[in-house]
């Protein structure tokens, strides 16, 4: 699939929440989806969740899944379904509702399949061509879904930061899906990993799409914790690897010095190199200079020095082990019971005054879900600091009668 429908195009158009649905189907169209997804083959959505809560340009918007959705369904697409994943940090079934992505597939009658469930069949994928490397980071086998064989995929990702790979969009959009929960165990090669999940898709759907919301973007440590910026943009291409360039371009940041989309590149996988990118419909020179920054979280240094820094050597009984909970529960707590009700909320209340914030809210019920600090985490929290002071009362104790 070196070559294919669309390769080195990307469709790029301003909007407005008045005519955001009108303006999906328009993008898509200039980037060609009719001739990048057979109809013959179901047609995945492939949402993403990347919190349980919502937070601006952080997971795929209601109106993305909709106007995405309503596009194939008028251009005789009829068998469409949306496909979640979950992570070890993350609660999709929360977040399906909590980013109200369940009312529009509801509303709609689209149906979903919810790939960590356990009664979907995972079969070891055996590449046509070598890994870079996941065949080293899982030695006894690459599992993928069945489920996703043969379909369509769609990505439906967002244009933001993220802490490991700079920017995230339609290659990263793979990740979840493509991947069991241990897909975390890649997270030092990840930009290898991306390539090689693309090779995979190439081989194993009819057609792959992307759709890049960026109504609202964010910046600085995605794909969470981040700075929300109003843009008023869509993107749309058949090629993962020049919609991530122009979205990293939009940004600020250099696309080809972005491992991941220098290899695909290199790898004839898509285009990304800016001067040989095709855009059509918005002249992207015409935008001010976002000057976004990938920028890290506690959370996230802690993170890289496991990975890459003084605590490599540790990585695999930190990380692969019984042990590992402990790395789930820290980024939880940071976000969960720090960050977003400390730093998080008062952003959130702030984009709900904004057109798109308004948007969001007018889906559903009208509400939203800002919550606390998060009930279990807290919970967790708190008994770990008594056996700590209860283990440092005893210590304190012991060496009291000794002296």
């Amino acid at each position: 699939m070196s070559n294919f429908p669309g390769k080195g195009k990307v469709a790029v158009i301003k909007t407005h929440p008045a005519t955001v649905l009108q303006d999906y189907a328009r993008v898509m169209e200039l980037a060609g989806f009719r001739q990048a997804l057979p109809k013959d083959n179901t047609t995945a959505l492939k949402i993403n969740i990347s919190w349980q809560t919502w937070y601006p340009a952080c997971s795929s918007a209601p109106w993305q899944i909709e106007g995405v959705a309503r596009a194939l369904r008028a251009a005789g697409y009829t068998d469409i379904v949306g496909a979640h994943n979950d992570t070890v940090v993350v609660d999709a079934r929360d977040g399906e509702f909590n980013n109200k992505h369940r009312f529009v597939t509801d509303m709609l009658g689209i149906p979903c399949v919810y790939l960590y469930h356990e009664d979907f069949e995972w079969f070891e994928y055996k590449p046509k061509q070598p890994f870079l490397v996941l065949d080293k980071v899982f030695p006894e086998g690459v599992f993928i879904p069945k489920a996703l064989v043969g379909k369509n995929i769609v990505h439906l990702p967002t244009v933001k930061t993220h802490v490991f790979t700079t920017i995230t969009g339609a290659m990263k959009n793979a990740f979840g899906g493509l991947l069991h929960r241990h897909r975390h165990w890649t997270h030092s090669v990840i930009h290898d990993t991306l390539v090689d999940l693309l090779m995979i898709q190439q081989d194993i759907h009819p057609g792959i799409f992307a759709v890049m919301d960026g109504t609202f973007a964010g910046d600085g440590p995605g794909p969470r914790a981040m700075r929300w910026h109003e843009k008023d943009i869509l993107l749309a291409s058949a090629d993962q690897v020049a919609i991530d360039a122009v979205s990293a371009k939009l940004q600020g940041f250099d696309p080809m010095s972005l491992r991941f989309i220098r290899a695909a590149h290199e790898r004839g996988l898509g285009v990304g190199d800016p001067k040989q990118i095709e855009i059509v419909g918005y002249d992207i020179n015409q935008e001010s200079a976002w000057n976004f920054k990938q920028t890290d979280t506690f959370a996230s240094k802690g993170q890289k020095m496991i990975y890459h820094g003084p605590l490599k050597p540790l990585e695999n009984l930190l990380l692969r082990t019984p042990l590992a909970p402990w790395s789930f529960f820290a980024s939880n707590f940071y976000h969960n019971v720090y960050w977003y009700p400390f730093v998080g909320r008062p952003r959130v209340e702030a984009a709900l005054k904004t057109k798109w914030g308004q948007l969001f809210k007018e889906y559903g019920d009208g509400n939203v879900v800002m919550p606390g600090m998060e009930p279990r985490t807290v919970a967790v929290a708190a008994s770990g600091l008594a056996l700590l002071a209860t283990a440092l009362i005893a210590g304190g104790i012991f060496l009291a009668r000794k002296n």
